[in-house]
């Protein structure tokens, strides 16, 4: 059986490069990409690891490396979509050109990898292609809307996409991570503020620190890497991979509570509630000359 060759995108730090040390401990031959190789650090040290420029977001850099990899290992058998990054803020503050730039590199990026990638599988007979996702792909958290989106749109496409690709032997697998302790929460995060005196200043303080915390408690990215080897290996068709906590809680529990009910554990763990509504605060002012322990419909007269 010949070496198997995994491309992985995003190399450079946190999933992408563990999920290249774990490839390159089975003795796996594989292409690490990134944007600069030259941030690549000790990993082309690794055996079987080789270096590549790819930027998901220009068509001619991921065509280029592509190639690149078929040409020198002659086959390509996994390919771990990996590169992207998080807006997270309040929306009403992000631009065209904010929300653009995350749709361009998590989901349009994983395209055209995606889809320079399916026709070397396609004609050797198989393959596996591996999405990194996130539980955000099938719950939202306050202020992560557009990183959400692009999430939940990376999970319908690669769902749709799985039923075309099984006739030509071609797995597709969706990683669903949860907390992890890497760049996410910090140099790969791009925070975006409110309207100034909008009233939203309270709310993302308070939605930051538990999110920033949550992280910072979160799993080590070893963790999601030895999930991406198991998907390669895996032989069967399953399609989802939920890793880490709280992500395989959180799946369940959206599967079995009433959506209202999962909904409000959301907004309780982020502190979030409804402002009153007038004849909410009416009913909270104290009606003077009512005596204690008397209702209002029976105050003491016959």
């Amino acid at each position: 059986m010949p070496t198997p060759v995994v491309l992985v995108t995003g190399a450079s730090s946190g999933i992408g490069r563990a999920t290249v040390a774990a490839c390159a401990a089975r003795g796996w031959s594989v292409a690490a990409t990134m944007r600069q190789p030259d941030a690549a650090g000790d990993l082309a040290a690794l055996p079987g690891v080789c270096l590549l420029p790819l930027d998901v977001t220009s068509p001619g850099s991921v065509e280029s490396a592509v190639a690149a990899v078929v040409t020198r290992f002659g086959r390509l058998d996994a390919v771990v979509n990996n590169a992207g990054y998080a807006v997270d803020g309040v929306f009403e503050g992000m631009d065209d050109a904010t929300i653009r730039r995350q749709f361009e590199t998590n989901v349009f990026g994983l395209m055209r990898v995606t889809r320079a990638t399916i026709p070397v599988m396609r004609r050797q007979g198989g393959g596996t292609l591996v999405q990194v996702s996130s539980m955000g792909g099938r719950v939202t958290f306050p202020l992560y809307s557009v990183y959400h989106a692009t999430k939940w749109a990376v999970e319908g496409f690669s769902e749709s996409l799985a039923f075309e690709l099984r006739p030509f032997g071609i797995r597709m697998r969706l990683i669903e991570p949860g907390a992890i302790r890497t760049d996410f929460y910090g140099r790969s995060r791009e925070p975006i503020a409110g309207p100034p005196e909008a009233g939203y200043d309270n709310l993302v303080a308070q939605c930051e620190a538990i999110s920033l915390a949550g992280g910072r408690g979160g799993s080590p990215p070893e963790v999601v890497a030895a999930m991406i080897v198991r998907a390669i290996t895996d032989r069967g068709w399953r399609l989802r991979y939920p890793v880490a906590a709280p992500a395989p809680l959180l799946m369940r529990l959206r599967k079995l509570l009433p959506e209202q009910w999962f909904l409000r554990l959301i907004r309780h763990r982020y502190r979030i509630d409804a402002p009153l509504t007038p004849s909410q605060r009416a009913l909270r002012r104290p009606i003077r000359g009512r005596k204690r322990g008397t209702s209002p419909s029976h105050s003491g007269r016959g």
